[in-house]
């Protein structure tokens, strides 16, 4: 026997023997994958009977066959939360139908009033407003339908030195 050859034996059992868990590990998956299989095949048989008998004792129907999106895209939601399931939202939802809803209170704006009588878009320019002491006089709470005219703000430098000018009007009076 050369040396060689038993340098070469001694390396297989070696490698036998670091492998001997993982082929372990393996044989046991594969046991483990036929349970997986049979379980597969039962449920397959009794899914048109899952689909007749299921609504009657408040099951959901299960979804569709996922469609494979683009990468990186989020998988398509099939099944939507029922309402109790979503988290509280803020704010409140305007008024269904005409009955009790008010439009917001800037002119020619149209869209429903949500909160202190204006709509969602103007009720942030309102908060920025107050928060940057610049709120005309003329943006009350609760202002009447269509009865305030709508201010354009500054960009860029222009908004700078406004708001400057507001800081130090602040800091002054």
């Amino acid at each position: 026997m050369s040396v060689d050859k038993a340098f070469r034996d001694m390396i297989r059992n070696e490698i036998d023997a670091q492998l001997k868990p993982l082929r372990d590990v393996v044989s046991r998956l594969e046991a483990g994958t036929a349970d997986l299989d049979a379980l597969r095949n039962v449920a397959e048989r009794l899914a048109p009977l899952a689909e007749v008998v299921g609504p009657l004792f408040g099951a959901q129907a299960p979804a569709g066959k996922a469609v494979r999106r683009g990468p990186g895209r989020p998988p398509s939601r099939a099944v939507v939360a029922a309402p109790a399931a979503v988290g509280k939202r803020r704010g409140r939802k305007p008024a269904a139908g005409n009955e009790g809803a008010r439009e917001c209170a800037i002119k020619n704006c149209g869209k429903p009033s949500r909160t202190k009588g204006y709509c969602a878009a103007h009720y942030q320019k309102l908060r920025m407003l107050e928060k940057t002491n610049r709120r005309p006089s003329a943006w009350k709470d609760y202002a009447d339908s269509n009865s305030v005219e709508d201010i354009k703000l500054p960009r860029g430098r222009a908004a700078s030195k406004a708001l400057a000018a507001a800081a130090q009007a602040g800091n002054a009076g």
